[in-house]
C-alpha cells in the first residue's frame, strides 16, 4: 500500500480510482464495511482503491481545544486500512483553508482534478465542505456533473455486550447500537472495553513509550512498565484491566499478558493519572521501548487499600485472572 501525505505525491500517470472519505478514527466495524465495499468496487473495475483521510482531526482545526480522544494513531490507522486491501492511504493535512473550502470546490479540486474519481463510497450520514453543508445528495448531483458515481452505504448496527448493563435494553444485558467513533469513545471513557471491542472488532489499543516510574511496583514484587501516551490517546476509565502487551520496537514483538492499572494509585495517595503494566512471566523493564496495550477485559475498579499487604493480595488475584482471560484470547 502506498502512503501519501497531501496530493503532491500523486504520480503524473495517475488514472481513475475508487475513493472512500472519512476520518476513520478506530477503523471500526462500520468503517471496515465501507472500506471493504470500496475495495470490492475497485477490484471489479480494475482501479486502485484510495482511502482519503485527514490529519489533524478536523474538530481541532475548526474548534481549537475540542479534539476528541483518539482511538487510533495515524500509523495504526494506516496499518488497519492496509489489511483491508486498500491501494493508497492518502492523508490530507486539515487546515483552516481546507475547512473553508465550499463543498462543490472540494469535489472539483480534490476528487475530480487531482484524484480523477470514478466512484466515491461514503456513509449515508457523510458531510463535507465548509460548514459541513455538503451531503450525499449534493455529492450525487456533483457526480452527475463531473462524471463519477456516488454510492452511499447504510450505517452498521448490531447488538453488543455491556460490561455494566444499564437501562438501554429493558429485556437483556445487550444494547443495539450504530457503530461510530463517538459511541466507542463513550465506551472507553466508561471503562466498558467489552462493548468497545464488539464495535471495533478487536480490543481497543493504546500505544506509548515506557518511561521510568517511582519503583514502588518493584518493591511490592510487581514491577511495572509505565507508559507515556500521546496527548489525545483514548485511555479507559480508572481501573485494572487484563491486556495484551506488545513491544512495537522489536522487529517481531510477540504479545504478552499484562495486568494494567489505570489511575492515580489511591493506596499511596497518588495524584498523577498513570497507565502501568505488569507484564506476566517476563523479567524486563522495557524502558524506552514503544509498546502497545490491547485492552481485553476490565477486572475491577481502582480501589484504595488499607495496607500494602492487602493491595498485593488483590494484585495476586488480578494477575491470575489476567492469565486466564488473555490466554483464552490467543
Amino acid at each position: 500500500m502506498e502512503r501519501w501525505r497531501g496530493l503532491e505525491q500523486l504520480p503524473g500517470s495517475w488514472g481513475r480510482c475508487v475513493v472512500t472519505i472519512g476520518v476513520f478514527d478506530g477503523v471500526h466495524r462500520g468503517h471496515r464495511a465501507l472500506i471493504n465495499r470500496a475495495v470490492e468496487l475497485a477490484r471489479n473495475r480494475g482501479l486502485p482503491c484510495v482511502v482519503l483521510t485527514f490529519d489533524p482531526h478536523p474538530a481541532e482545526v475548526v474548534r481549537p481545544g475540542s479534539h476528541p480522544a483518539q482511538l487510533t494513531t495515524l500509523r495504526r490507522k494506516a496499518e488497519l486500512v492496509e489489511q483491508l486491501g486498500v491501494d493508497v492511504f492518502c492523508v490530507l493535512p486539515f487546515t483552516l483553508e481546507l475547512s473553508r473550502l465550499p463543498a462543490d470546490e472540494f469535489v472539483h479540486e480534490i476528487l475530480v482534478e487531482h484524484l480523477h474519481v470514478d466512484t466515491v463510497v461514503v456513509g449515508e450520514n457523510f458531510t463535507f465542505g465548509a460548514g459541513a453543508h455538503g451531503n450525499v445528495d449534493l455529492l450525487q448531483r456533483l457526480g452527475q456533473r463531473f462524471g463519477f458515481v456516488t454510492e452511499d452505504a447504510e450505517l452498521v448496527n448490531a447488538r453488543v455486550p455491556r460490561d455494566d448493563p444499564g437501562p438501554a435494553e429493558p429485556n437483556g444485558d445487550d444494547a443495539t447500537i450504530t457503530f461510530s467513533s463517538t459511541y466507542i469513545r463513550s465506551c472507553i471513557d466508561a471503562g466498558d472495553v467489552a462493548a468497545a471491542q464488539a464495535a471495533l472488532g478487536r480490543p481497543h489499543r493504546v500505544e506509548g513509550i515506557v518511561v521510568r516510574g517511582d519503583g514502588r511496583g518493584h518493591e511490592l514484587g510487581y514491577p511495572t512498565a509505565n507508559l507515556s501516551l500521546p496527548r489525545y490517546a483514548a485511555i479507559p476509565a480508572d481501573g485494572v484491566y487484563a491486556c495484551q502487551f506488545t513491544p512495537l520496537s522489536a522487529a517481531h514483538g510477540e504479545p504478552l499478558a499484562a495486568a494494567v492499572s489505570v489511575g492515580s494509585n489511591p493506596t499511596f495517595s497518588g495524584r498523577e493519572r498513570r497507565v502501568e503494566a505488569y507484564v506476566l512471566d517476563v523479567d524486563e523493564d522495557f524502558y524506552g521501548q514503544h509498546v502497545a496495550l490491547d485492552f481485553v477485559a476490565r477486572l475491577r475498579d481502582m480501589e484504595r487499600f488499607s495496607s500494602s499487604a492487602e493491595l498485593v493480595e488483590r494484585m495476586d488475584d488480578d494477575v491470575q485472572r489476567t492469565r486466564e482471560l488473555v490466554s483464552s484470547e490467543w
